[in-house]
């Protein structure tokens, strides 16, 4: 008889066991200590949530990030960090968020234990898109329209791109909400026009299931960094020039919904580094076919 994936009974894994221990005692420290705690807690919480999430995964399809390819697992982690620095560059220029207790560190050994920190942000979006892929319901989702890769429609993209992230520039207190969008616009014309994995081979085939798979995978991740966030110290705190209403922890109802394009932003970002190093498509990301 020949044994298929889907007829092997699985286990969860050993390393999401780990997961799940590393988040419930660093939530429990972060929450619990007083005094500056979350600057070295952060990590292991997230790396639990990473690890945790990646067992699920695991044990509900047989694959995930971290068993295809530990070496790109990692990297993802290695991309992640400098791509969330870009939006600590742009939230320079908005002042949308800042820090609580960034006074207690000096700048070098906050962007240390920052960097540190955001290198988890990749593995655990991607890796909870990978987790909601792994249930049926998504067989019943209907096609989308039909945005193809076409040179006109790229062109159109590339420039609104630059159009968004100009007026967030010159003018952050009216569109400082195209921080969460422009980024995508510009590099998703650019990965198709250098030959990288981009999701306009999805949305080409109206297929969007993987599109909806990023935002239904960052909504439920962007939950935890809220709620985590809410008891840590230090913590960030949103300072909106408008929409500032109606909070979910920290952040105002209206925000939640920039997590939505900021998925297909890392997505984009892994894929033209990944793209440049590598020179060929990557497949290394499963989302709902």
């Amino acid at each position: 008889m020949t044994i298929t994936i889907s007829n092997v009974r699985r286990v969860f894994p050993l390393y999401g066991w780990l997961g799940l221990l590393l988040a419930g005692i660093f939530w429990g420290l972060n929450w619990g200590l007083e005094g500056p705690r979350t600057y070295w807690g952060f990590f292991p919480m997230w790396l639990g949530y990473c690890l945790t999430v990646d067992g699920l995964v695991y044990w509900r399809t047989g694959t995930s990030l971290l068993t295809r390819s530990w070496q790109k697992y990692i990297g993802l982690f290695l991309i992640s960090a400098p791509a969330w620095w870009l939006f600590e560059g742009i939230n320079w220029r908005l002042q949308n968020w800042h820090y609580l207790g960034i006074e207690l560190f000096s700048r070098w050994d906050f962007n240390l234990w920052s960097t540190l920190s955001f290198t988890t942000v990749m593995p655990a979006v991607f890796g909870t898109a990978e987790l909601v892929s792994s249930f049926d319901f998504w067989k019943r989702v209907a096609p989308g329209p039909r945005i193809s890769p076409d040179r006109k429609t790229t062109l159109i993209f590339f420039t609104a791109g630059w159009a968004m992230f100009g007026l967030m520039w010159v003018w952050p207190e009216i569109f400082f909400p195209f921080a969460w969008i422009s980024v995508y616009f510009i590099l998703e014309p650019l990965n198709t026009w250098l030959g990288h994995r981009s999701l306009a081979v999805y949305t080409a085939r109206r297929n969007w299931r993987p599109v909806l798979a990023l935002w239904l995978g960052v909504l439920v991740t962007g939950f935890f960094w809220e709620m985590w966030n809410i008891l840590s110290y230090p913590k960030w705190i949103y300072n909106v020039p408008w929409g500032d209403c109606c909070h979910i922890f920290e952040m105002p109802l209206l925000g939640y919904g920039g997590y939505l394009p900021f998925s297909l932003e890392l997505f984009a970002l892994y894929h033209l580094v990944m793209g440049i190093f590598s020179g060929k498509k990557q497949d290394y990301l499963r989302l709902v076919e």
